[in-house]
């Protein structure tokens, strides 16, 4: 793809907010990459913004407002005639995928998960009921169809990888690994993180419209803080995150430390402030953005094997891993006051971002695998793809085209 044709619509289910979530900050990423490589983006949406969306005026993406279920999009989409189209999550692709098959059907389709949510949604059933964790649910159903009938889906764990290989039997020609794009982590950086001494307290930060973390700050509250604040007097945990609902705000109690701060404008600086990282995460999917930050500011972590899938590969982890909450909070213990720990799980952090989410390493190959694929082969080969797109733009057009006709009434 060269000149006009290196033209690529992306499609949000939000405008992006990289100080809110994860995702915000991973869909930033994706579109500093293709900006970086000379493409032009479209970036558009049915949302609406809020105070805290991406300011693109200054990148040279252009910013689209789009309506859910109206023709207006045909029109939008058959003028710019895109070369790539990326859906932001698989909702997205759902409702505008049959929409590009028909205006540009040569345009190639790329499925960006941010996380397997029919993994999340089954771990979190698994929690509530305590019961084995069922993979196939309707969701999955909609999101393996997704991405069957996508040319490429982006995933950002290689547990998800394995998932949907061995349990989904997805082609692995359809699927690819394309984690966190960090910078990676140098000498002169590291000798400005705030040393040992000078930090205190635990921290933990999250979006709160996220459900596992609303659930892993109820587990801190009951479960790990009444024991571990008296193991260490005098010490805080503080609990930054978005969108705080007043169930959330209520929680703080100044007595017992347990502080709630609400949004952090700037998450890395409010943690690398803070001595560890507490995350007993009981449930989710994908790759964990506040261990990134964590670990690009120098703070160790304690979290779960959740917390931590897929994160490490076979390294050391930035602190601890435990599920036990009794270990968890010994742990806990142990690295905010052993210095000689804590700097070791700094140093693990270090070569986590630096071997396995430098920008470097995957970047120039992604961009190479899109730009030289044969899409007419491709699309050949993934003939259970072309058979759901088929019946999809029939059933989801026909009833697409209803609610339109409604909407005009």
């Amino acid at each position: 793809m060269t000149g006009t044709e290196k033209k690529i619509l992306i499609i949000g289910l939000v405008w992006p907010e990289p100080t809110s979530s994860a995702a915000g900050t991973r869909m930033i990423q994706l579109v500093d990459l293709f900006l970086h490589k000379g493409y032009k983006i479209t970036f558009a949406s049915a949302a609406s913004k809020s105070d805290f969306s991406y300011d693109f005026s200054a990148t040279g993406v252009i910013e689209q407002e789009i309506k859910l279920n109206d023709e207006s999009f045909n029109s939008f989409l058959k003028e710019l005639n895109p070369a790539i189209v990326m859906f932001d999550r698989f909702m997205v692709e759902e409702q505008y995928g049959w929409r590009v098959q028909q205006e540009c059907p040569d345009a190639f389709r790329i499925l960006d998960t941010e996380d397997l949510h029919c993994l999340r949604s089954a771990r979190q059933h698994s929690d509530k009921k305590q019961t084995q964790i069922d993979l196939f649910s309707d969701t999955a159903k909609r999101e393996i169809a997704s991405i069957l009938r996508c040319d490429l889906s982006l995933i950002i764990s290689e547990v998800e990888m394995k998932i949907l290989a061995v349990t989904f039997k997805i082609d692995s020609s359809l699927l690819y690994y394309l984690p966190f794009l960090e910078n990676e982590i140098t000498n002169e950086s590291i000798t400005n993180w705030v040393p040992f001494e000078d930090r205190a307290d635990f921290v933990f930060i999250g979006n709160f419209l996220h459900k596992p973390n609303w659930n892993t700050v109820q587990v801190l509250k009951t479960k790990i803080w009444p024991v571990l604040r008296k193991k260490l007097p005098g010490v805080n945990l503080n609990i930054y995150g978005s969108y705080a609902s007043q169930k959330v705000i209520q929680l703080e109690n100044k007595t017992e430390r347990f502080f709630i701060k609400g949004r952090a404008a700037d998450a890395q600086q409010v943690i690398s402030k803070h001595k560890i990282l507490l995350a007993p995460i009981q449930f989710g999917a994908g790759v964990k953005g506040k261990f990134i930050d964590a670990m690009q500011v120098g703070t160790p972590s304690v979290t779960t094997s959740i917390g931590a899938e897929a994160m490490k590969g076979s390294l050391d982890w930035n602190g601890f891993i435990e599920n036990d909450l009794d270990n968890f909070i010994e742990k806990a213990v142990l690295l905010y006051q052993d210095k000689a720990e804590w700097s070791l799980a700094q140093q693990n952090g270090v070569r986590i971002i630096n071997e396995r989410y430098s920008a470097s390493h995957f970047a120039n190959q992604f961009i190479t695998t899109i730009e030289k694929l044969d899409l007419t082969a491709h699309r050949q080969q993934n003939f259970i793809g072309q058979i759901l797109n088929h019946h999809t733009v029939q059933s989801t057009k026909y009833m697409s085209l209803w609610i339109e006709e409604k909407n005009r009434k």
